[in-house]
């Protein structure tokens, strides 16, 4: 279908004996922004690296993946044509992967190295398009000040934000965020969620965000996935998921997905108020 940035069937893996993922199907529309929740070892990470073809399920399965129309795998063989489909997904890991001894607009300019030659990335030498394309992502998500400094010097919340200006030079159609806010205090992990939802929002960037907070995901996010030992357990809206929900699909794991509150059958989980802090928006 062609509104589908996400299409995964019956999709498996198996690392020896462990089932890391069992007939997962799922389906992302363009345009949306999805949480995909669960505790450690859910299989949240698995699936995430399957859609840009950094796993592949098992072989001789019936899954299959396609991404923006394009297939990126079938049975656990790669499409032909994988890396033309990667140059649209763009992946915000926890780790951030930035060179900490570059500087900040070199690291985000990295995105635009499938569009150019090999000589200009090898030299530095950014044509200027690129280079205004760059600081213009990095004042998009806050931090255009910073773009000088060596990304070593940048906070952890600092760091993700430039990862998410290298997807935006990217041109990525789906961005997948893989823990992004694990490492994070609160007030960095919501201004990083904020930016992830102000790309969704205004540029329609369909994001699939990998989350251990569930107030993260009602804050954020309008539908949440959630996985279970490899299992999709829930699909819906993310305002129909309480505090008694989570304690019946996670038992006692469910006080990992709500730190701080008890697992209770009666307790309330009510939607959390950030104060609004709307990030500078290049013209």
């Amino acid at each position: 279908m062609d509104d589908l940035a996400l299409d995964v069937r019956q999709l498996s893996k198996t690392f020896g004996a462990a089932a890391a993922l069992h007939e997962v199907s799922l389906q992302v529309r363009r345009g949306e922004m999805v949480a995909l929740l669960g505790a450690s070892g859910s299989g949240k990470s698995t699936l995430l690296r399957h859609l840009n073809g950094l796993h592949r399920a098992d072989a001789g399965s019936v899954s299959r993946v396609e991404v923006l129309g394009r297939r990126v795998q079938e049975g656990g063989r790669l499409a032909r044509d994988i890396r033309a489909t990667r140059s649209r997904v763009a992946v915000v890991f926890q780790q951030f992967n930035l060179v900490d001894r570059l500087p900040v607009l070199t690291n985000v300019l990295a995105g635009a190295l499938h569009r150019l030659p090999l000589w200009r990335g090898l030299l530095r030498r950014f044509p200027a398009a690129e280079r205004q394309r760059a600081l213009e992502a990095l004042e998009r998500v806050g931090i255009a000040r910073c773009a000088w400094q060596r990304a070593s010097t940048l906070s952890g919340g600092q760091q993700q934000r430039a990862a998410i200006s290298r997807a935006l030079v990217q041109g990525a159609q789906l961005l997948l965020a893989d823990e992004p806010i694990a490492s994070l205090d609160p007030e960095s992990s919501r201004r990083v969620m904020q930016c992830l939802a102000d790309v969704n929002r205004e540029l329609g960037v369909t994001v699939v965000v990998s989350l251990h907070q569930v107030e993260f995901a009602f804050a954020f996010c309008p539908r949440t996935v959630a996985l279970r030992e490899g299992r999709v357990v829930f699909d819906g809206p993310t305002s129909e998921l309480d505090a008694a929900r989570l304690h019946e699909l996670y038992g006692a794991q469910s006080d990992e997905l709500l730190p701080g509150r008890p697992a209770r059958d009666d307790l309330a989980l009510e939607r959390p108020t950030f104060a609004p802090d709307p990030l500078p928006v290049a013209a």
